[in-house]
């Protein structure tokens, strides 16, 4: 369980995240969206306790993010995750599972086991020489070394090729199978829209709108109707595949036309329901295509003096 009450983070006069509060249950896959300078990775890291929020806490499974105990419920993978690259994914997950007091017989099963569901498979390869997605699954493994409750995972497939991403979010699905908790935060809103239960969207610092996808649909978006006849009707107009369609916004209107075509001696031959994507969703509640960050001087700041990074973020 991650419990997030009235978290603010302010630099100056200027506020990153405004009074957030949101409760993430146990094996849930909870996303978190919004454009450059939302205040997305802010708050992934107030979660993860690598900044101090200036109001607010989070509480992540049973303890509070300042918490050095936390730490070990939690797995971190940040959007940029530097690996040390003279190490072979084997020796480097070893080198975590040290840090972490993970006694070496448990870990060498336990990376054994990771690296096989991530189907990787040079596991004594040279991390430098690898690619890039071979090193976001070895990430992945480090980010699961410790059998954490949760998992925070920034674009987990940020410039990955299609067939290494849909492992990826495949692996995200199964963690939830796992009872593991996930915040996943991406730019792909169809990769969020895929693996997660819940969603925020965050514009400006402030959460916008929550729920399921298809509860943000229902209060946000507007469903439409393709309804096709195989008679002339007024309502009805001929696509380029000489198809007869109308369309609508209601199902009343559906149950109408249908009406109408039988008493004209046809009928209704086809339906076809259109629904917003996320995409468009996020598009028309932000008000903006991420274009980028809202101002220069608006992007979550990279010159905060960073704290001291824990296991999870090698430099």
């Amino acid at each position: 369980m991650i419990r997030v009450s009235g978290l603010r983070k302010t630099y100056g006069d200027f506020a990153a995240v405004v009074d957030s509060s949101f409760e993430i249950t146990n094996g849930e896959i909870f996303g978190v969206v919004g454009p450059n300078g939302a205040g997305k990775t802010t708050t992934l890291k107030m979660i993860a306790g690598l900044i101090e929020p200036t109001a607010g806490s989070a509480e992540v499974a049973g303890f509070d993010a300042a918490d050095p105990e936390m730490r070990h419920q939690l797995g971190f993978l940040p959007e940029e995750s530097p690996l040390y690259e003279d190490m072979t994914p084997r020796s480097y997950l070893r080198f975590f599972a040290d840090l972490y007091d993970v006694p070496r017989s448990v870990a060498t099963d336990r990376i054994a086991e990771t690296l096989d569901r991530l189907d990787l498979e040079y596991r004594d390869r040279r991390l430098g020489d690898m690619s890039k997605g071979m090193k976001r699954k070895v990430a992945i493994a480090r980010s699961l070394i410790n059998d954490p409750d949760v998992l925070i995972y920034d674009e987990p497939a940020s410039g990955l090729d299609p067939l290494t991403t849909n492992s990826v979010l495949e692996f995200t699905r199964e963690l939830r199978d796992d009872d593991k908790t996930v915040i996943f935060s991406a730019h792909n809103l169809y990769h969020v829209e895929s693996v997660c239960d819940r969603v925020i969207i965050m514009n400006e610092g402030r959460i916008i709108a929550r729920g399921s996808v298809d509860d943000i649909r229902e209060e946000y978006g507007e469903t439409t109707y393709r309804v096709y006849t195989d008679i002339d009707l007024p309502e009805t107009e001929t696509t380029s595949d000489g198809r007869r369609r109308a369309v609508v916004d209601t199902m009343a209107d559906v149950e109408s036309l249908q009406e109408a075509a039988e008493a004209a001696g046809g009928s209704v031959v086809d339906i076809r329901t259109d629904e917003p994507s996320l995409e468009s969703l996020f598009l028309d509640l932000t008000g903006q295509k991420m274009a980028g960050p809202r101002t220069a001087a608006a992007t979550e700041p990279a010159a905060e003096p960073a704290p001291t990074p824990g296991p999870e973020e090698p430099q």
